[in-house]
């Protein structure tokens, strides 16, 4: 038996939150002695496994007033003392500041830490501070989890040598799921809204399709990010006069039922780490359309002609005229979605497990 630390900001809906409520899970599943250590709670989290448990290491009260600086320091000595209190054998962080944290957290401590990078590298790690920080951090890692080829070629050799790409695991409710023999007049897409999975562009290109198939609708699923784009989403909407063919529809727990029979599942993004609403609409069986988007998610996943398809970045005519592709050839359709449903074969939670755990073992060796 292991203990293990996974340490994050919060487990709001999101990528990387995702990743760690499924992973956790399976470790405790399988007799791990499992923590989540979190930054602070978020409004509209996963829910974790009750074997699991969630530990707060943010500010508390009198460190919240704390200058920024101090406050930094404070994050960091949170974390420590947990780790110290609570002696495990690995420490998992995910994603960009949590990876700093940990690794910073535990300098002069006999602890592994095993990194993940969860999104696009360019624009995220490679501003003055990540220079100054990845050779001086990113060296003590005991190892660091890529999603995608691109994403680990972005790093020094010193992080590629030791590294291991894995795909994320998808929720065992989305697969097993039959597919139905009639489709309804739907497109969905799924994800938060947040300006980098480019829903203003879906919208735009949406309404193309409506040109063309005005019975069509489209269901947007996703929680609010608060960073400004669901009011861009809503004054667009209105724009173009389309609130009766284009509808936002929240945060949803029930996504397997949700999108299930939808026609098509499109997706917009400008860049993602490995799209988990991807994985889980393709085990859904649906046909899928997807930018292209760095670095490389969708495309390690989606063979095109085969299982999806893929448009450039941006591109709302070329999405457009893949969603009426999809639409309009019923049958071409239908053997992409069948050939999707096949990604739980190399993707579920269990098997997803087994590949961290043997990069573990590979790691640390058999704590």
């Amino acid at each position: 038996m292991r203990r293990i630390v996974f340490h994050l900001n919060c487990l709001e809906r999101g990528g990387a939150e995702r990743v760690v409520t499924t992973l956790s899970g399976q470790f405790a599943a399988h007799g791990d002695e499992v923590y989540i250590a979190t930054e602070w709670t978020g409004e509209d989290e996963y829910e974790t496994d009750p074997r699991v448990r969630r530990v707060h290491v943010g500010l508390n009260v009198q460190q919240e007033k704390h200058d920024r600086i101090r406050r930094f320091a404070d994050r960091i000595l949170n974390l420590r003392r947990f780790l110290q209190k609570t002696q495990p054998d690995l420490v998992i962080a995910f994603a960009r500041k949590a990876n700093y944290r940990a690794l910073t957290a535990t300098i002069g401590m006999k602890l592994p830490v095993l990194i993940s990078v969860r999104i696009n590298p360019v624009g995220y790690y490679d501003f003055l501070s990540d220079k100054i920080q990845i050779p001086l951090l990113f060296r003590r890692a005991a190892g660091c989890v890529f999603q995608t080829p691109e994403q680990r070629d972005f790093f020094p050799a010193y992080v590629r040598s030791n590294s291991r790409i894995i795909l994320n695991p998808i929720s065992d409710r989305f697969l097993g799921n039959e597919i139905p023999k009639k489709r309804e007049k739907v497109v969905v897409h799924s994800g938060r809204l947040v300006d980098f999975k480019n829903q203003c562009m879906l919208i735009r290109a949406f309404a193309l399709v409506h040109q063309k198939h005005p019975d069509y609708v489209l269901k947007i699923y996703g929680p609010d990010s608060y960073d400004g784009t669901k009011q861009k989403l809503e004054a667009q909407i209105s724009r173009l006069e389309a609130q009766a063919y284009v509808r936002l529809m929240g945060s949803s727990g029930t996504l397997e039922k949700e999108m299930r029979c939808a026609a098509v599942a499109a997706y917009s993004s400008d860049y993602e780490g490995m799209p988990n609403v991807i994985l889980e609409a393709m085990a859904l069986g649906l046909p899928v359309v997807s930018t292209d988007c760095p670095p490389g998610g969708p495309r390690m996943i989606i063979t095109p002609e085969v299982n999806g398809l893929l448009v450039p970045v941006g591109d709302e005519q070329a999405l457009a005229a893949a969603i009426n592709r999809l639409i309009e050839n019923p049958d071409f359709a239908d053997r992409l979605g069948r050939s999707a449903a096949q990604i739980g074969q190399s993707a579920s939670a269990e098997i997803i497990y087994d590949k961290w755990r043997s990069y573990i073992e590979d790691i640390v060796g058999g704590v």
